[in-house]
């Protein structure tokens, strides 16, 4: 990454170039950024108050350009901030507060195929509940006259991830229901597992969701978030319900744990998530289903009233403030 102390009108500089469409390739040679440092400097320049535009890439239409901001820490969500005429979409649900200004309208899909017929639309909708989700969403649209301002937040704790599709290649993948906000022309569809034996035993089933275009989107991830950015026959060993997102190119397939043992007593499950580079990949702490599994688990314990942990203390406890009389 550049020197933090070079002028800001080299920033600016680079800024102009980089939404005039000149080859990522050629403005790294230039300004000195490593090719895998690039997405991670793009990034900075946002934080530093720059706008950097995502370039249509072939094949994509134009996504609306949205800025955005996250705040807290485990418990957060993502502030977007609209132009005249920009839109936002979400899941149903999703949204947290609004500006005056806001119109919020329900549509069929992701709202990304607004040139085709009512036929294209349904369909597009319609693969959305073989995701689980809903055959709607929601279109957050400015249609004031200076910017304004619509906040989304995460349906439990954890973190959200900023993914700037324009940045990496135009397509990504993530697990079933990570999917939170993106601008408008951002197109959510569904992928097919390729390999049986990942969609049996994948933790994610067959279906994953694909997010296409050259906007920003953002997916929510339970726990902390890990970012691991494989190099070409790199491999990584993962927990199934821990992944999160990854680029399309990275493989992915399953690997049982090995020996009896471990798959019985290990607490581990009986199968790995295999992925191997190149590519990048996204990884969470704390699966959704681990903690419902947990919930679930201490739910006996909570028909009583308050209990402990499953502690001597707890059960003490109890007996000296008197839940059990």
């Amino acid at each position: 990454m550049p020197d933090p102390t070079a002028t800001r009108d080299k920033y600016q500089r680079f800024v102009r170039e980089y939404n005039r469409g000149v080859d990522r390739s050629v403005l790294g040679a230039s300004y000195g950024i490593p090719e895998e440092r690039f997405s991670a400097f793009i990034d900075f320049l946002r934080r530093k108050g720059f706008h950097p535009r995502r370039p249509a890439r072939d094949g994509f239409a134009p996504a609306h350009e949205i800025d955005f901001e996250i705040f807290g820490d485990d418990l957060q969500f993502v502030e977007i901030e609209l132009d005249p005429g920009e839109t936002a979409v979400a899941e149903a649900g999703a949204m947290m507060y609004m500006d005056g200004a806001i119109e919020m309208v329900t549509i069929f899909g992701d709202g990304s195929h607004e040139s085709g017929g009512v036929m294209e639309k349904i369909f597009g909708a319609g693969k959305r509940v073989l995701t689980g989700e809903s055959l709607f969403m929601t279109a957050f649209s400015n249609r004031g006259v200076g910017k304004q301002r619509v906040a989304f937040g995460a349906p439990y704790p954890g973190k959200i991830v900023p993914l700037d599709l324009g940045e990496m290649g135009g397509e990504m993948l993530c697990q079933k229901q990570a999917f939170l906000c993106a601008a408008k022309g951002v197109a959510i569809d569904i992928a097919f597992q390729k390999k049986i034996g990942v969609g049996l035993f994948g933790g994610e089933g067959f279906i994953l969701q694909r997010l296409k275009g050259n906007g920003l989107a953002f997916a929510h991830a339970g726990g902390m978030v890990i970012r691991r950015d494989l190099s070409p026959g790199e491999t990584l060993k993962v927990d199934t319900g821990c992944l999160v997102a990854l680029q399309p190119q990275v493989s992915y397939d399953i690997e049982f744990v090995g020996g009896i043992r471990n798959a019985v007593f290990g607490g581990e499950g009986i199968f790995f998530a295999s992925v191997t580079g190149p590519g990048t990949v996204w990884l969470q702490s704390l699966p959704f289903s681990r903690l419902a599994d947990r919930v679930i688990a201490s739910a006996p314990a909570m028909r009583g009233g308050r209990k402990g942990e499953g502690s001597l203390l707890g059960a003490l406890g109890d007996l000296l403030d008197g839940d059990n009389r």
